[in-house]
């Protein structure tokens, strides 16, 4: 693997009979149309790459404490979401007894576990903070639940006032349903938006985001609708029937709705702009997320009296169509990594050999082979997830976002990078 070396052990571990990375990046001034979703926000603003100068004393930022102000408002949102999510299950419990809690609750955890691998394979490449992940959850599964069900009722008798010879069967699970439990997720996203801001650079992000509410929601709404397949008929085979169509068929369903409403708000973000915009894309992303909701819940109502027929005919093609265009965006990711790094290639911080490995899976897989057989892979780990946050600052900052400062936040990330590169030459020196 060849690596810069500023300072650390001599020669660097290509110099020890670890294969290179020879493959070069892609020209970092491509033509615009082959960017992806960030091509537009380029060259909005020109910010040339910092250039590297040797042998400047870094400092160990990584053991620098990180800023309290907006920790402490993040553990405090944790917290509270937590507290409701508790309220909700302890309600559920007392309403279906404990033992057809249990059960219900074990067999939500299905979908659950479906959903959040998903997610958790979109989010790969550049993996979001675990605590705003936790929150996202938290949101979904408590306090979004606590809004449906506190604005259900009242949007319900607008909605049959205003559609008096609608029937009570539509207005409910197609009407109302949709623009309550989308707006009460929706809101949950929003605040990510803003205490989170500088982990959301894009539609991935958002995806990932409003993907983890939806999953949240999803999984209490699993223990109800469980439960009430229970209570309503006291068999098990009506329980299995339920657990068949949502657990099993259907598990991404609330996922791919409220995604919608995060692939607007990244996009929105990645694009700069202030409350004005965010507001905006909340809005036009809720549209979207509103009416594929309201498709799904009417489709046996209103379209189709054959669910099969309906699962097949637009189910399965929506499905296909959100793992394609999770595919097609997660490459423009990986476009991305290498067009940013390599500005900072072209400015001495990194070796091209370095960017191919940064911004490639199977560069990334051989570095960190590498890593583990010197024993330096939890630095590895840590020098590509710098490397992808580098990139993505740089993004910002061509993108003119100015919602922090993101050229200190670019030069910390900067000497993060050279120290962990440092700490991973000494380990391998050691072994080797």
């Amino acid at each position: 693997m060849a690596m810069n070396n500023p300072g650390g052990a001599p020669g660097g571990p290509g110099r020890h009979g670890t294969q290179d990375f020879a493959r070069q990046p892609q020209d970092t001034h491509q033509s615009i149309q082959h960017q992806g979703w960030w091509g537009t926000t380029t060259h909005r603003h020109h910010h040339p790459a910092p250039a590297r100068t040797h042998g400047r004393p870094f400092q160990p930022v990584w053991n620098q404490p990180p800023p309290r102000r907006r920790g402490v408002l993040n553990v405090i949102l944790v917290i509270v979401a937590a507290l409701v999510v508790a309220g909700v299950l302890l309600l559920l419990s007392l309403s279906l007894g404990p033992s057809a809690f249990v059960l219900c609750g074990i067999l939500a955890l299905v979908p659950l576990g479906i959903c959040l691998l998903g997610l958790r394979w979109i989010d790969r490449w550049d993996p979001e903070p675990r605590g705003a992940l936790l929150f996202a959850f938290l949101w979904g599964a408590g306090t979004s639940v606590v809004v449906t069900l506190l604005l259900g009722s009242y949007v319900v008798e607008l909605l049959g006032t205003a559609f008096s010879t609608t029937s009570p069967e539509v207005i409910g699970p197609v009407l109302q349903a949709p623009l309550v439990e989308e707006f009460a997720k929706g809101v949950g996203v929003l605040i990510l938006v803003y205490t989170r801001r500088s982990h959301f650079d894009g539609p991935v992000d958002g995806i990932v985001y409003a993907g983890t509410v939806a999953a949240g929601f999803a999984f209490t709404e699993n223990i109800l609708y469980f439960g009430s397949a229970v209570m309503e008929s006291g068999n098990v085979s009506s329980l299995v029937g339920v657990f068949i169509l949502r657990g099993l068929f259907s598990p991404f369903a609330h996922v791919m709705f409220t995604s919608l409403l995060g692939f607007v708000l990244g996009y929105a973000l990645s694009r700069g702009g202030g409350n004005g915009r965010i507001l905006g894309a909340f809005v036009l992303g809720l549209i979207p997320a509103i009416a594929g909701h309201m498709l799904w819940n009417g489709g046996t109502l209103v379209l189709f009296n054959n669910f099969l027929l309906f699962y097949l005919v637009v189910q399965v093609p929506l499905f296909v169509a959100a793992v394609i265009a999770v595919v097609l965006l997660r490459r423009s990711e990986r476009r991305l990594t290498e067009a940013r790094l390599g500005d900072y290639a072209h400015a001495g911080w990194f070796t091209p050999e370095e960017v191919h490995m940064l911004a490639t899976r199977p560069g990334r897989s051989q570095a960190l082979a590498w890593a583990r057989s010197v024993g330096a892979e939890q630095d590895m780990r840590a020098f590509i997830r710098t490397g992808a946050r580098i990139a993505y600052t740089r993004q910002r900052l061509l993108g003119g976002r100015r919602d922090a400062d993101y050229a200190a936040e670019e030069r910390a990330l900067l000497e993060e990078a050279t120290q962990r590169r440092t700490r991973i030459f000494q380990a391998a020196s050691a072994v080797l």
